[in-house]
């Protein structure tokens, strides 16, 4: 398809290396680490803790972390970087609290902090230059300043309110008592001190001593069950994908605790399904889509969590038992109710890298809801994740809260594959909306003909529950259609989400890069 040269931008195109993320200081840092020498794991590690400085709404060293890595002549790997409830976390404890749900400012809500452990166990698995090299040019920036770009000054504002529910908090993001403005510089000089610790010593530098202790005096402090063993205890684990397929290509996917078998099941009830094939009125692919992300959704919320607890196994959850569901539910001549409650909003950052050698990764990095739990380690400058919201304190759910649990999970990183070579990295953030965008990322991409930006680019829709969020450009003949159709739409302030993606050429030899405009990001190679 041509490029339209008066609307969204190109994409980036390069023969050697490429990243794409949502802060142009990320992936210039990437670059930066990639003409050093470094590979795609060092680059990535490097953008998302400079992510970690300069969108601090969207993800933070206090939070979770996931990867499929894709290495030339080897089987693709994930890793599991989501952290655990404490010990100490259980139904019981909320019962003293008189928690009827988990509060995004609840200690309960904290749980146990698995990137820096994810990025070691990359790092020591793949990395080639030193992890205190990557760290550097994130502390820099956090000790020096940074200004506050234009979607991130967006998101703070939004959140002002919760941010000054705690002191330490509110003193660190609401300087003077007000969110900075687009282009104010801002500072983080504990962090600078608490990544450059990270660099030195690895692990042992956010797991265990001052870091470590800031963090449990913190939770400590506010009634919360975790301690010293909590975050000792804390490992992430290399998985092996899920894979599916969908217009020729494979999807991979990380198992559960992640959502990401979601976009499988939404993809392979399209795939191949006469409705969907023959559809060509652009309002009926709509409702279509829809109808099969909440039916998906659905069943997501009855089957996953950690898998320890799962009461099916994957097989079952992408059965043609599971298809048919999908399927049955998108023929309903109207929509049914179902008992879900609507998505709230939730942000993340996803990033994606190859480089001269092939090697491919697809990286996400979040606190859950935009500035988690908003509880800040003031020592240390970590800002704890609030994943722990996304457990049910119903004993008979199979996604309740117990000791040593990982929640079900909503980042999910992305990657396509065909003929067994690495086609594309991806991922598409947004918190609950995540595998409804990979699915209609590929959609758009595979099916409409989209070229990669475009892809990107193109109005977002999502049906979860009895709601349909739609951005404000969906054309208006398919909001009236959705309407008629018996859906509740609702349009969104905020857009959903956010996308970055590399694909390969591999016939011309040629990265192409696709940054989503949704965010202040850009793709870069050479």
């Amino acid at each position: 398809m041509a490029r339209d040269f008066l609307k969204g931008r190109s994409a980036a195109y390069g023969t050697n290396a490429m990243i794409a993320t949502s802060h142009p200081d990320a992936s210039l840092t990437g670059i930066e680490v990639l003409r050093r020498g470094g590979n795609a794991i060092d680059a990535a590690i490097a953008a998302s803790a400079m992510l970690c400085v300069v969108e601090p709404a969207m993800t933070g060293i206090g939070g979770d972390c996931f990867a499929i890595v894709a290495r030339p002549g080897e089987e693709p790997i994930a890793i599991n970087g989501s952290g655990y409830s404490a010990a100490g976390a259980s139904l019981e404890a909320a019962g003293r609290h008189s928690l009827t749900a988990i509060t995004d400012n609840d200690p309960l809500a904290v749980t146990i902090p698995g990137a820096v452990d994810a990025w070691c166990r990359l790092h020591e698995r793949f990395g080639k230059l030193g992890l205190d090299a990557l760290m550097e040019p994130a502390a820099n920036r956090a000790q020096d300043g940074y200004a506050v770009a234009p979607r991130v000054a967006h998101d703070w504002a939004q959140h002002a309110g919760r941010l000054a529910r705690n002191a330490a908090t509110s003193a660190r993001f609401l300087p003077g008592g007000k969110p900075p403005r687009c282009g104010d510089t801002h500072r983080q000089p504990e962090l600078a001190d608490t990544l450059r610790e990270i660099g030195r010593r690895g692990r042992a530098g956010f797991y265990d001593g001052a870091v470590a202790d800031d963090i449990i005096a913190t939770l400590t402090a506010l009634g919360g069950p975790q301690n010293q063993d909590d975050l000792a205890a804390q490992a992430a684990d290399f998985v092996t994908p899920l894979s599916g397929r969908f217009a020729g290509y494979d999807l991979l996917e990380c198992p559960p605790n992640g959502q990401g078998a979601t976009a499988l099941l939404i993809l392979a009830a399209l795939e191949d399904w006469a409705p969907w094939k023959d559809a060509k009125d652009p309002k009926l692919r709509a409702h279509l889509y829809i109808q099969a992300t909440k039916q998906a959704y659905h069943l997501r919320n009855l089957g996953i969590t950690d898998p320890e607890a799962m009461r099916i196994n994957i097989g079952e959850f992408l059965s043609e038992g599971s298809i048919k569901a999908v399927r049955d539910y998108c023929q309903a001549p109207a929509p049914q109710a179902l008992a879900q409650i609507a998505p709230w909003e939730t942000d993340t950052i996803c990033l994606s890298v190859v480089d001269k050698d092939g090697l491919a990764v697809s990286f996400i990095n979040s606190l859950f809801v935009p500035f988690g739990s908003t509880i800040l380690a003031p020592k240390s400058g970590v800002m704890l994740q609030c994943r722990g919201t996304s457990f049910n304190l119903d004993s008979t759910h199979v996604n309740c809260l117990a000791p040593r649990k990982r929640p079900m999970h909503t980042i999910i990183p992305g990657m396509l594959m065909q003929n067994k070579k690495v086609v594309m990295p991806f991922g598409v953030m947004g918190g609950q909306y995540q595998s409804a965008g990979h699915a209609a990322l590929l959609i758009g991409l595979l099916e409409e003909g989209l070229d990669l930006q475009a892809a990107i680019d193109a109005p977002r829709m999502f049906g979860y529950g009895d709601l349909v969020q739609v951005e404000a450009n969906v054309p208006p003949e398919v909001v009236s259609y959705l309407t008629e159709a018996g859906h509740k739409v609702e349009t969104v302030a905020t857009p959903l989400g956010g996308a970055q993606a590399v694909w390969i050429d591999h016939q011309r030899g040629v990265l192409i890069g696709g940054s989503d405009q949704r965010k202040d990001g850009l793709a870069l190679g050479y």
